[in-house]
């Protein structure tokens, strides 16, 4: 592993281990079985709400303990914050940088920054809620005061191996534990159908949920244990294990195995992958989003697995480990003053957008400023404007970056960019850039960032009327369409996904990867006063499965204020 600024090397280069700690009592069997790193959550702002999590008497004990025992302690703030919570996630920080945590996992950028700009010196760890599946995004995040980056769970061994080799900040990957079958940080279906945001720690998780009679979307458990070596070799700095929501029994079994594997330098064999499988696990393990091969991911728990792991009674063998205690950082310095921002720019006019999924929908004339095609399907006869792909992975990088060259070639100026990784590519083919929902801007803070990269930016669709108002900036608002709701590097193999009532889901084809859609469109063409309210903003239309009739339908309605007699859902 190579060393890297900032990043405390372990002993004879083996990768930190990093453990969950959902309670104290996880916390305590984390240490006992040698985990180098936990990571926990206070009560706000962490994406697993419904653990135990810390108080923050607590917090300060764990530090204590988990610092006698030469452990780093990382917390996680890794949920979006709104405008009316940015003073209390800031408050929060200051506690916790004067109570010698170590590391911050955060994912809003808003936040992170303002941090950042207050403590310096307070090490943050890029989230997998930030999407990070590429060199570009990693180095965004060192750009932007990143020490670490957390990997998305989606990358497979190439793309991982050339991330590790040319990042400019270390790089944690998931190793074990529960997968999401979305990407992270990209998944709104809790939040659009059940008003429970999975960006907001708060996720009901329907993707373990029958759809057509199956369970096309539950994933098996994460296990990595049989490629250690290779993880090794590549450079990965820590391997994280996921359990915040797991007993204390469980978080000691894995820890132990992963613990004895990292210090004897070798793959798992047969037996403890099975011993694994009887500590948790969803019909057994996959590796495949690691090897490519996603033919075998789907699971769910069936009893016969909770049986499993109710025999399964870990035997606590604390044993030392060669490790000097941490000791503390004496931070008790007032925060750097990081001067006044000021209102966000605005530009002097916000445009009006839509992006079409079929060029043969496109209305004749001039309905928006920009339209935007996927990059795949880009026609310059109607369209002045691409969507990059949500995913681009360092192995696709060249690829797409042809295919820019090619759109701006044929004259298309705009580029839709959903990702961090993707900026400098779009910058680079020279496009004026506008950021997508996919960023998850719900904050001043954020809106302010990304103001110095984008012309304007549509917010997060999560987001209510009177918490959109509160953001200024160049700010664009999905008026109309059927939200994106999961982004899937596995397909579903299927074209729409009716759940227990029946309620289809369509599921189009993405940048070579799928995305389910939301069974209704928001509408809002009819509320105009409320729209009027917001202030300046920019109205954003999204056309996926409409057909050019439907579309002259609507943006006659829109044009004319009406209602529409389809079935839809409203920002609030």
């Amino acid at each position: 592993m190579r060393m890297k600024a900032g990043w405390l090397m372990l002993k004879n280069d083996v990768p930190e281990l990093l453990a969950p700690a959902g309670s104290p009592e996880a916390l305590n069997a984390a240490i006992a079985a040698g985990a180098d790193a936990v990571y926990l959550g206070m009560t706000a702002f962490n994406a697993r709400m419904s653990a135990k999590n810390f108080s923050r008497s607590a917090l300060c004990d764990a530090v204590k303990t988990a610092h006698a025992a030469g452990v780093r302690v990382y917390v996680t703030l890794n949920t979006t914050v709104l405008d009316r919570e940015m003073a209390s996630a800031i408050e929060l920080a200051t506690f916790l940088y004067r109570s010698d945590v170590d590391a911050l996992i955060v994912s809003d950028m808003g936040l992170a920054s303002k941090i950042h700009s207050l403590f310096p010196d307070f090490e943050l760890h890029g989230s997998t809620q930030c999407s990070g599946h590429n060199t570009d995004a990693a180095v965004f995040l060192a750009e932007h005061g990143f020490s670490l980056m957390v990997a998305a769970r989606e990358l497979d061994r190439e793309n991982l191996k050339k991330l590790t080799e040319n990042s400019p900040i270390p790089i944690e990957v998931f190793v074990h534990g529960a997968l999401c079958v979305s990407a992270s940080g990209q998944c709104l279906m809790s939040s659009m159908v059940g008003g429970r945001s999975g960006n907001r720690g708060e996720c009901a998780q329907p993707c373990r949920l029958p759809y057509n009679h199956r369970y096309p979307l539950s994933l098996k458990d994460n296990c990595l244990a049989g490629h250690i070596t290779e993880l090794m070799s590549m450079g990965v700095a820590s391997l994280k294990i996921e359990g915040r929501m797991k007993s204390p029994d469980y978080v000691y079994a894995v820890v132990s195995v992963y613990r004895r594997l990292l210090d004897e330098k070798r793959n798992a064999n047969a037996g403890e992958i099975a011993y694994l499988s009887e500590v948790f696990s969803r019909g057994g393990f996959t590796d495949g989003y690691f090897t490519g091969d996603h033919g075998n991911m789907n699971g769910i728990r069936s009893e016969a697995d909770k049986a499993a792991s109710a025999a399964v009674r870990p035997l606590y063998k604390t044993k030392p480990h060669e490790r000097q205690p941490i000791e503390s950082y004496n931070r008790t310095a007032d925060p750097v003053s990081a001067g006044s921002a000021g209102k966000i720019a605005t530009p002097h006019r916000i445009m009006s957008s839509a992006r079409f999924y079929d060029a043969s929908t496109i209305p004749d004339g001039k309905s928006f400023d920009i339209v935007y095609l996927p990059l795949d399907r880009f026609d310059g006869r109607k369209a002045n404007g691409v969507l990059l792909p949500p995913v681009i992975p360092d192995s696709e990088r060249e690829t797409v970056a042809a295919k820019l060259a090619k759109a701006r070639a044929a004259g298309v100026v705009h580029a839709l960019v959903g990702n961090i990784g993707h900026i400098s590519l779009a910058k680079e083919a020279g496009f004026v850039l506008h950021g997508d929902f996919r960023l998850n801007i719900t904050n001043s803070e954020s809106a302010r960032l990304y103001s110095e990269i984008f012309d304007d930016y549509i917010l997060s669709p999560e987001l209510t009327l009177p918490q959109i108002r509160d953001i200024g900036g160049a700010k664009c608002v999905i008026i109309y369409g059927r939200i994106p709701l999961m982004l899937l590097e596995k397909s579903c193999n299927t074209t729409r996904l009716a759940d227990r009532r029946n309620v289809v889901f369509p599921v189009l084809a993405e940048g070579g990867r799928e995305i389910v859609l939301n069974s209704v469109p928001i509408y809002m063409a009819d509320r105009r006063e409320s729209l009027e309210k917001l202030g300046d903003f920019g109205g954003h239309f999204i056309f996926t499965t409409e057909g050019p009739q439907e579309v002259r339908y609507l943006l006659s309605n829109y044009e004319k204020g009406l209602p529409t007699k389809k079935e839809v859902r409203r920002i609030k």
